[in-house]
């Protein structure tokens, strides 16, 4: 399947371990399987797509269908997944000890994967919205409206000049 090459390819460029030392592409496959499932609970797509996190694999595969708006999400949100259990890691070894002229501090690791993650995490949350406004969320149409005798947007839509309402056009 092209997704667990291509995708985790692109998250290792995007989480920046591209040389493999940190992460291996076993455990990538499976944070994107997680990434995947909560993107599907976050939109609708024209796709319908299978999750199994167990097993880890997603049915179709999103790289064959070319479907690059949950591509794109999936991986933005394994990212953010990612690089949070990371900053996580990270903070319990954010120290700074100092000894007399010398002093080792670790408190920046943290605060850079921390930036990064919030970074991550923005970006995420931007495209879904983004998604969901431009695509709809649910089968909606955006910019969709719901006129009736008796909501403002239609009281233009008569062409009396006095309304029941009180309205009174001239």
């Amino acid at each position: 399947m092209s997704w667990k090459i291509d995708l985790v390819l692109m998250l290792r460029s995007i989480i920046g371990d591209l040389d493999r030392s940190k992460f291996t592409d076993e455990r990538l496959k499976q944070v994107i399987t997680v990434g995947a499932y909560n993107v599907i609970n976050d939109a609708d797509f024209a796709t319908t797509y299978t999750v199994n996190v167990g097993s880890v694999s997603i049915s179709p595969d999103p790289v064959d269908t070319n479907d690059t708006d949950f591509t794109v999400l999936t991986l933005y949100k394994s990212a953010c997944i990612l690089i949070g259990s990371e900053v996580k890691t990270e903070s319990a070894n954010a120290i700074s000890i100092k000894d007399g002229p010398s002093a080792i501090d670790l408190r920046g690791v943290s605060a850079s994967l921390s930036a990064l993650y919030k970074d991550l995490c923005k970006k995420y949350e931007d495209m879904l919205e983004s998604y969901l406004y431009t695509k709809g969320a649910g089968g909606t149409a955006p910019g969709a409206a719901i006129l009736s005798p008796y909501s403002p947007a239609s009281i233009g839509l008569n062409a009396n000049t006095h309304d029941d309402r009180g309205y009174h056009f001239y």
